[in-house]
């Protein structure tokens, strides 16, 4: 009997960790990444590379205009200090060239996939890094065109 109450509390404190991570805002900054607006990336079309981490289907659905899916299969926890290597990040579809300028972005604040994306490309010595925080639905938001 003893052994099942510590197993169940045990449960229970898991479940209830899960629960207080998963309604987390992604941090509101990131050192080496500029961190942008939807009007910013509209006045940059065809200025700046941009990537789409969502998921591929989120992606076909609809997408900032010229976006290239690059999605960030997310295992680790929806933390900061992340464990990067429960993920798949897809860097070969990142240019070669590490000073291009590459905006990403995902479904806004409570989605961790962009905001790991960046974190990864400035780790992996990308220059020229910006974030659209506030992801799809801060796009979608000012009625700006999507396809």
């Amino acid at each position: 009997m003893r052994k099942t109450l510590t197993i169940l509390a045990a449960l229970s404190i898991l479940l209830m960790a899960g629960r207080a991570t998963a309604g987390t805002v992604t941090p509101e900054s990131i050192e080496g990444v500029t961190v942008v607006d939807a009007k910013w990336v509209k006045a940059n079309l065809g200025k700046v590379r941009i990537y789409d981490a969502r998921k591929k289907g989120e992606y076909v659905e609809n997408h900032i205009p010229g976006a290239i899916s690059a999605y960030y299969n997310e295992k680790s926890a929806k933390r900061p200090d992340f464990d990067e290597s429960k993920d798949k990040f897809q860097l070969e579809k990142y240019p070669k060239d590490k000073n291009t300028p590459i905006v990403v972005y995902c479904n806004g604040p409570k989605c961790w996939k962009s905001y790991k994306s960046v974190v990864r490309l400035v780790r992996n010595g990308y220059k020229n890094v910006y974030w659209l925080r506030e992801g799809f639905p801060g796009w979608t938001k000012k009625g700006y065109p999507t396809e």
